[in-house]
């Protein structure tokens, strides 16, 4: 009989602290047997935004997205890295659309049990706390949530898997 936890997934955003999270999500998933699944999202939603805005030409709006696709992958590998470094499989996930809605959806559709996000970043004003998709993802999961800190630890953690 399997423990509490069977599939962690990490969201992953192209900042460090969700890197550490990956790391601590692969240690957990060593720990606990659990599959290991990491989601990146395209933000085509703020594109889309930046577009009916105006601050981007349609043509601008495709060549950033492309870069993104191209940092997602990027990130995705570089976790996919980490995790079979360690002797973890990884499933990869890559989406475009609202960050919000995508992790919800991949939560739902994959049966996850744990989402592991980086440490959340400050709240400069009332407008970043309504925009953080991935804060209001993290708040209407039907899963359990698991926000990384103390860096240090998660890289002495992680460094001891063999």
């Amino acid at each position: 009989m399997g423990g509490p936890v069977k599939k962690i997934m990490v969201y992953v955003d192209g900042t460090e602290g969700s890197v550490i999270a990956a790391q601590y999500g692969i240690c957990l998933a060593r720990i606990m047997g659990a599959e290991f699944h990491v989601l990146y999202v395209v933000n085509t939603r703020a594109l889309n935004d930046l577009v009916t805005a105006r601050i981007f030409i349609k043509e601008e709006e495709e060549e950033y997205k492309k870069d993104l696709e191209s940092d997602a992958d990027r990130y995705l590998n570089h976790v996919k890295h980490l995790a079979s470094s360690k002797g973890i499989p990884a499933i990869m996930l890559k989406s475009s659309g609202s960050i919000n809605s995508e992790i919800k959806n991949f939560v739902k559709e994959h049966d996850i049990d744990l989402l592991i996000v980086g440490e959340l970043s400050k709240i400069q004003s009332r407008r970043d706390e309504l925009y953080n998709e991935a804060e209001r993802a993290m708040r209407s999961v039907t899963c359990s949530v698991l926000i990384v800190k103390d860096e240090e630890r998660v890289l002495e953690l992680y460094n001891q898997l063999t």
